[in-house]
């Protein structure tokens, strides 16, 4: 397990972290056809080259949409890992990360967010697909240890492209093999997770929901596929080929979910998801589910589950998703 990035890195993410405190509220308004940033008027070619900013042994993490219009998406399935992130308005929004496989798709492609930068410390220069993001936000992305590539970043590559049938935005999609040059590998996979035999004791459980204050996910265990079969807003979660999206473990991960120095276009605060620290978890697995705790250091490290002993705490080899819930006893600062 990586300790993490080198100290530079380090540094110069705690550094653009610091300088986002300093930028404070802003009204900045998105586009009109509610797309975001840099990628507003791109409609990037369907062919072209692999993207210069192809990074050899990263991995892929793509900010996907998860509003109803944009449901199924598009590879999600391929995941190594998807986290589940609250945004403006109680909604969610997800972000997979891709590292033994490199599906042809993935999509819709949405923006990023404050929160991300923090996330995403705990790869080795990954790769962010992305659509844009808020204004006073792209300077501290641009600045970030990892490799952001947008529809305008990627013109003439034909990385993205838009789907007929959709309008915009839900209707970005990405071609992973234009930005990576192959898929990197389980080791890239630096977030500290140990996969092994489950911890024991646990509680059996079919079924398990997180409710956002404007989405839920639910997770129903399947003895046949030994799998946890996602619901989102009460509907099953399938992609666009009619795969059942059915991670092998599940960790609601409760944060601190806090206002953040940003808005969107509609005035709305974005929140701030804080991943670094410590706090509770469930680990759901083989039909169990497991009372546990987390804690990551800094931003540049890797996660740690353990038991009430402090045991660490295995998942089952497959698609693990994380759900960023807020904690029971933390509230949104104003």
């Amino acid at each position: 397990m990586r300790a993490g990035p080198s100290a530079v890195a380090a540094a110069l993410l705690a550094a653009a972290l610091a300088l986002v405190l300093a930028a404070g509220c802003t009204t900045s308004r998105e586009p009109s056809r509610n797309d975001d940033g840099r990628s507003a008027s791109q409609q990037p070619s369907p062919s072209g080259s692999t993207s210069p900013s192809a990074v050899v042994g990263s991995v892929l993490a793509v900010k996907i949409d998860n509003a109803p219009g944009a449901r199924p998406q598009t590879g999600l399935d391929s995941a190594d890992i998807v986290y589940v992130e609250q945004v403006e308005g109680g909604l969610s929004r997800l972000m997979a990360v891709y590292a033994t496989k490199v599906p042809k798709a993935v999509g819709p492609v949405r923006s990023a967010r404050e929160s991300d930068l923090e996330l995403l410390g705990q790869f080795e220069r990954p790769v962010l697909a992305f659509s844009g993001a808020q204004g006073k936000l792209l300077p501290l992305i641009d600045r970030a240890p990892l490799d952001a590539v947008t529809p305008e970043d990627a013109a003439g590559a034909g990385a993205y492209y838009r789907g007929a049938e959709r309008s915009a935005p839900h209707n970005l999609y990405v071609r992973p093999g234009r930005l990576l040059p192959s898929a990197p590998g389980s080791a890239a996979l630096t977030t500290g997770f140990r996969y092994g035999t489950a911890p024991s004791g646990g509680t059996a459980q079919p079924s398990l929901t997180v409710r956002y204050p404007a989405a839920r996910f639910t997770f129903t265990w399947s003895a046949s596929r030994a799998r946890w079969l996602v619901s989102t807003d009460g509907a099953p979660t399938v992609t666009t080929d009619g795969t059942r999206v059915a991670p092998v473990t599940v960790v609601v991960q409760y944060v601190k979910v806090r206002a953040s120095g940003f808005h969107d276009f509609l005035g709305n605060n974005t929140p701030y998801t804080e991943t670094v620290g410590s706090g509770k978890a469930r680990v759901l697995r083989d039909g169990r589910v497991h009372d546990v705790n987390w804690k990551r250091a800094t931003a540049t490290d890797g996660t740690d589950f353990t038991t009430a002993d402090g045991a660490p705490v295995a998942f089952a080899e497959g698609q693990v998703w994380v759900v960023l819930a807020q904690a029971p006893d933390t509230a949104q600062a104003p």
